[in-house]
Order: structure tokens, then C-alpha cells, then sequence
């Protein structure tokens, strides 16, 4: 079982590691205030201190580096596609928003690359990208039933949190139909390589995701009455296995979280400027 989470990529996978160790509540927090920091920025010295310190953290987790790859290296793809429209849309909103104009590249029309808009591409690029590393490490660290009962203890009502549980840990089992189906399509002749023209290969597609939407409802379906018959939602309230105490490493962290959060937000209402640009004349 252990293999298949590992193969999955984006699953708890349980290393020992320090943040491991840390309870469901301080991890949630971390990441909720991960999140409001990179959201009131656009300084890129914030910004690249959060993306560093998020893949110190991600290697702290001990998860190996071949299960995340891919991952990192798919949404950096991604983040640089958007990057690309972004400019083709809309090639001199850098210039509007750090007024200046200094041209890298001359090219035809309003597409001349500048300074200005090379510098507000790479923020933000690097914004969206820095709060990846921190959900990746939210995910490895967290089991779902822990993460249920976190909830729960947050005042987030235990059936809403058990479904959070549900959909994490049935993720892997989703996948996993996944593969199982498509490999059963291509046996019976069904095409889903490169080689196919793109439109027939969405429709060969659509042949895998209607199997794989009936089977998660019939799952979902047989986990509903089970969960019925043993009488789940009958009471207002419900205890945890798996809940775990907060510690003293847990609240420091809290405090340390509360403080970051305090400071991005002041400066976030003090600054003048909207961007952080040391090359503005």
C-alpha cells in the first residue's frame, strides 16, 4: 500500500519527519497562513524568501525528491504557459503598473519585451509558484483523518470535516481506477497516445472518465450506507482517534505563524507602492 501513495505522489506519506510530528491544527495553520502572506505581496524579496523556506520545508518532510518532481516541474510548466499569455495579452501591463519602459527586446507592435514587464512576469510567476511547495508539504504530512479531526476541533462541524477525510484518503483508490480503466480501454483497442488527432483522442478519453465517474459514485454509494448503518451523524458531536494534543513545539510555531502574518499585512497597508521594483528611476 505503501508503494502505491508513493506512486501517487500527492498523498500522507509517513517519514517520521519533524512536521509530521506536528499536530493537524499547527499544519492547517501553517498553510492558511502561508497562503494570506503571498496573497498580500507582490514583493519579490518576500516572495522568494517564502518559495526558499517552502523547499527547505519540503525536503524537511523526508519524502523523496523522485515523488515530487514531477510535480514541481508540471505546475513550473504550467506557471510559465500562463507567464507567456499573460504577456500576449496584456504586453505592456508590467510598464502600467512600475511606470517605466525599458525595452529588452524590440518586437512588432505593442509586444516589445520590457524591463518593467519582465520584472512583474517573474513575481508573479514566482508568487502563485511559492505557495505550492507548502501545500505539497501540507498534503505529505497530514493524514486525512487527522486533518479531519483538526477541523473538527476548529469548530468546522464533524460531518463536513469527515467528508474532507473522505475525499483525501479515496484519492489514491481514484487513481488508481483510473489506470486500471484506461488500461482495459487500450486493450480493447482504445488509443490515447500523442499519435492520435486531438479531437478522437478526447472522445477516447471521455471512454475512460464515464467508467471512472459510475465507479466513484457506486463508491461513494456503498461508503454512504455503510456509514449509515453504523449510525454516522446521529449525534452533535463524535471523538477522534487520531486527534492529537498541541505541544509546546505547536504553539511556538503558532506564535511564530501570527507574528509573520501580522507583519505582511501592516507592510502590506504602510507601503505606497503595489510592487517591490529596485530598478525604478
Amino acid at each position: 500500500m505503501k508503494s502505491d501513495k508513493m506512486k501517487f505522489g500527492i498523498s500522507y506519506i509517513d517519514t517520521g519527519s519533524p512536521l509530521h510530528a506536528l499536530n493537524g491544527i499547527t499544519k492547517f495553520v501553517l498553510f492558511m497562513a502561508w497562503i494570506t502572506v503571498v496573497l498580500t505581496t507582490f514583493d519579490l524579496r518576500l516572495i522568494g524568501s517564502l518559495l526558499a523556506v517552502g523547499l527547505i520545508l519540503l525536503k524537511v518532510t523526508k519524502v523523496p525528491m523522485s515523488v515530487y518532481r514531477p510535480l514541481l516541474l508540471g505546475t513550473g510548466t504550467v506557471l510559465l504557459m500562463n507567464a507567456l499569455f499573460m504577456f500576449l495579452l496584456a504586453p505592456q501591463q508590467g510598464s502600467v503598473y512600475l511606470k517605466g519602459a525599458h525595452v529588452l527586446l524590440t518586437l512588432p507592435g505593442q509586444y516589445s519585451l520590457t524591463q518593467e514587464t519582465l520584472f512583474y512576469l517573474i513575481t508573479v510567476t514566482l508568487k502563485y509558484f511559492s505557495m505550492f511547495p507548502i501545500a505539497l508539504v501540507f498534503v505529505f504530512t497530514t493524514h486525512p483523518t487527522e486533518f479531519a479531526a483538526s477541523l473538527n476541533r476548529l469548530g468546522i462541524p464533524y460531518k463536513i470535516a469527515y467528508a474532507v477525510s473522505l475525499t483525501l484518503r479515496y484519492l489514491p483508490e481514484v487513481k488508481k481506477d483510473f489506470v486500471n480503466i484506461m488500461h482495459a480501454q487500450q486493450a480493447r483497442g482504445v488509443d490515447l497516445s500523442a499519435n492520435t488527432p486531438f479531437f478522437t483522442r478526447m472522445k477516447n478519453v471521455s471512454k475512460v472518465l464515464g467508467p471512472l465517474i459510475f465507479s466513484s459514485l457506486d463508491r461513494a454509494e456503498d461508503i454512504s450506507n455503510a456509514m449509515t448503518l453504523r449510525g454516522f451523524g446521529r449525534q452533535k458531536s463524535r471523538t477522534w482517534y487520531s486527534l492529537k494534543p498541541m505541544t509546546q513545539t505547536d504553539y511556538i510555531w503558532l506564535i511564530l505563524l501570527a507574528l509573520v502574518v501580522v507583519f505582511a499585512i501592516t507592510k502590506r497597508v504602510l507601503q505606497t507602492e503595489l510592487f517591490w521594483y529596485p530598478f525604478a528611476s
